[in-house]
């Protein structure tokens, strides 16, 4: 199903948006890849959702990418015996492991590994952010704090701890089983969530043992501090701003999201922008300016996807918010401007061969007049070169490889076409000038950027790029190959 834009679209699949006619719909107006969130419904529903996407997948003869995105560890203070409490700024407040109900001046914060990492100074915020304690005294077991931001506190309430990197593992119980659940049912994507250090990616790579990508979830300070680390650890990144804005100020969310998207292109891994990008559209069929606004930034900054949470998964507009990004997305991409800030973005990157010639690809595609660059790849090392390179023309990613297409479906550019295993580079070509055709992008009258990898099928040999015709008669009158 071919898209008249290159950045892809992420929708969150839940209660709004499960069953069979719906997901199709909101594949066909614009959604690439789904997500499947493993914080809300159980594995059966989980389960469902996937068979529909690939029924969805079959029928329409079109690469879908699914995304499983684990919940990480959650850190929620205990119960209160009137459930709720109001502090205010500058009351004393403790939290400590006793689990007798709370009141207004102490609650258990079932959480000792939280004690062995605190300090006097850090800070501790409770739901998402609204309440500000900070730690005057701490022990194993106890943390005395004086109320920053004052509020209503009540049971079970989330507490992000921005200051310290915490002894805690990525995955908990819950993730390692839903890890092994997904990777079971065949996900492309396994997004990971509570990132603080290359180490936690390496873990979760262990137990995937190559049957997904990795997607890490950037959305700590720590992460931040580690990116360089943990982009290399990692196959993919999504910049996490709901959880960035709650653990630091929101004024700084915007900066660290264009450098992380930027690290990410250079290094051609798939990198998704999310969180709240149009919210009001839960409610509303309509955006706010500000949000369109939102989505085009992260849209002109290159990033490869963008992503709909509870806008597609539990709003009352889940096709109109696909609709709309898409939207959006034809209109920057339309925009002289677009290209311009794409290429003054674009760095040169690696010294290998495959290198050289997806930059030749591209430098050739952008100075004459090629209809687009069509990629042969077997694991989607060279697509997503190609892809880095944000060309002007389109890109057809050919693989054998079925795991292969959907996982492209996650980035820039990429239109994926599945192809049989091939031996010649003839046959190759001809392939190529097949697809460009047959998906509108070229016509007999028309040439072809086409690179391969010779030997065939080998990960990781890209050697060759021809100019080729469309035209397959001219293509057998003049191939040598």
């Amino acid at each position: 199903m071919r898209r008249l834009r290159n950045v892809k679209i992420v929708a969150t699949l839940g209660p709004a948006s499960s069953d069979y006619d719906t997901i199709r719909t909101l594949h066909e107006a614009g959604a690439d890849v789904f997500r499947l969130n493993m914080s809300h419904g159980s594995q059966g529903e989980i389960r469902e959702r996937h068979q529909i996407i690939r029924q969805v997948e079959k029928d329409l003869g079109s690469p879908i990418a699914i995304l499983a995105d684990l919940q990480g560890p959650k850190l929620r203070v205990g119960t209160f015996a009137n459930e709720a409490e109001d502090l205010s700024e500058g009351a004393a407040f403790r939290l400590d492991l006793d689990e007798t109900p709370g009141d207004g001046t102490r609650v258990c914060l079932p959480h000792p590994e939280i004690f062995a990492a605190l300090e006097p100074g850090a800070r501790l915020l409770v739901n998402d952010g609204k309440i500000c304690l900070i730690v005057d005294k701490c022990g194993k077991d106890f943390a005395d704090c004086t109320v920053k931001t004052g509020g209503t506190i009540s049971n079970r309430k989330g507490v992000n701890v921005p200051d310290v990197v915490l002894p805690l593992a990525a995955l908990s119980a819950k993730d390692r089983d839903d890890l092994e659940f997904v990777c079971q049912l065949g996900v492309d994507w396994l997004a990971l969530s509570f990132v603080q250090r290359a180490k936690d990616v390496f873990e979760a790579r262990a137990l995937v043992d190559g049957r997904a990508s990795i997607m890490t979830k950037v959305e700590k300070p720590a992460a931040v501090e580690a990116f360089d680390e943990i982009l290399d650890a990692s196959d993919g990144i999504m910049v996490a701003r709901g959880d960035l804005g709650v653990e630091l100020p929101v004024s700084a969310v915007p900066p660290i999201q264009k450098r992380l998207v930027r690290k990410s292109r250079g290094a051609a891994k798939p990198v998704i922008v999310a969180t709240q990008m149009l919210e009001s559209m839960i409610e509303s069929p309509m955006p706010t300016r500000a949000e369109v606004s939102d989505v085009a930034t992260a849209i002109y900054e290159g990033t490869d996807a963008i992503m709909l949470s509870a806008e597609s998964a539990a709003g009352a507009y889940p096709v109109e918010a696909v609709q709309t990004m898409n939207k959006v997305a034809i209109e920057v991409e339309a925009d002289p401007t677009y290209g311009q800030i794409i290429a003054a973005s674009r760095t040169a990157n690696g010294t290998t061969i495959a290198d050289g010639i997806v930059a030749a690809a591209r430098e050739i595609a952008e100075k004459t007049d090629i209809k687009a660059i069509c990629c042969f790849t077997q694991s989607g090392t060279t697509a997503l070169l190609t892809a880095r390179e944000r060309p002007g023309v389109p890109i057809i990613a050919l693989t054998p490889a079925t795991g292969t297409a959907r996982r492209l479906c996650l980035s820039w550019g990429c239109h994926c076409v599945m192809t049989p295993e091939l031996e010649r580079f003839k046959s190759a070509v001809v392939n190529a000038a097949r697809a460009a055709r047959s998906g509108g992008f070229a016509t007999e009258t028309d040439q072809i950027v086409v690179t391969a990898g010779v030997p065939f099928n080998v990960p990781g040999t890209t050697n060759i790029l021809r100019i080729a015709p469309c035209d397959e008669r001219l293509i057998y009158n003049t191939d040598p190959g």
